[in-house]
């Protein structure tokens, strides 16, 4: 079974774009329209047009297009907000809100013509909020799924925690994990693919493979293709394995 996969986007419309553009020229080699291409998380955040990789999500669903989409860490933070004036989370720093420097908030509201100055009043940004994020990214936002199994792969936001089976797993785990799960080089039973901690480049360990290359920092998008547990990053130039 042939599945695509996308990491953390962070509101790169471009190098969304770019990405399934790289995914249609796989297609045109293989011959496989119905392979799914599951997104990894974080729509939003620290990138330009928070709002436009909604829509395109939601374009390309409601279109037919074979997508799925994890929900990220930011995501719930963005739809917690919106929908209820949080800017914390329980998995985040205590020195942290989404409107803190670094963490995007202010450029997501700003996708949506929401301006969040350093003087900004809460509930006047939640307000404005609600007034400005259509329904249909709300409604989206509280469809995502939190993990995707595959015969071979576990997809996943930021990862498991392990020993846990998968239906007993924590979404705070899903969407936060790092100690006690990037450190560990145990079999996981199928292949976990995950995006959530920033890298250089993807990379393979064996057990998991990372997909966040740090696109919220305006490094490059990851797509890859997974066939069973073997694992090609795409490129403009094609297929490159990703090896352990």
């Amino acid at each position: 079974m042939r599945t695509y996969a996308i990491g953390d986007i962070h509101g790169q419309l471009d190098m969304l774009r770019a990405a399934h553009d790289r995914i249609l020229a796989d297609r045109d080699i293989t011959g496989d329209d119905a392979a799914p291409v599951v997104h990894l998380g974080d729509y939003c955040d620290r990138g330009p047009d928070s709002s436009g990789v909604l829509q395109f999500l939601i374009d390309g669903m409601q279109a037919g297009q074979p997508w799925r989409a994890l929900l990220g860490n930011h995501d719930r933070i963005f739809r917690r907000f919106v929908e209820g004036g949080a800017l914390m989370d329980a998995r985040l720093r205590a020195d942290l809100t989404w409107f803190s420097p670094g963490m995007g908030g202010r450029q997501t509201m700003g996708s949506y013509g929401v301006e969040v100055t350093n003087s900004f009043v809460p509930s006047a940004v939640h307000t404005e909020a609600n007034q400005q994020v259509p329904q249909a990214h709300i409604k989206f936002m509280a469809s995502l799924e939190t993990y995707i199994e595959t015969d071979d792969l576990v997809f996943v936001h930021a990862g498991i925690l392990p020993g846990v089976p998968m239906a007993e797993q924590d979404e705070d785990d899903l969407v936060w994990i790092r100690d006690g799960f990037l450190e560990d080089t145990r079999d996981h039973g199928k292949l976990v693919v995950h995006g959530h901690t920033a890298l250089d480049h993807p990379m393979h360990c064996g057990n998991r493979v990372n997909l966040d290359s740090g696109a919220g920092y305006f490094r490059p998008l990851t797509v890859a293709v997974f066939e069973g547990r073997d694992c090609w990053h795409l490129t403009d130039n094609g297929r490159m394995p990703l090896l352990p």
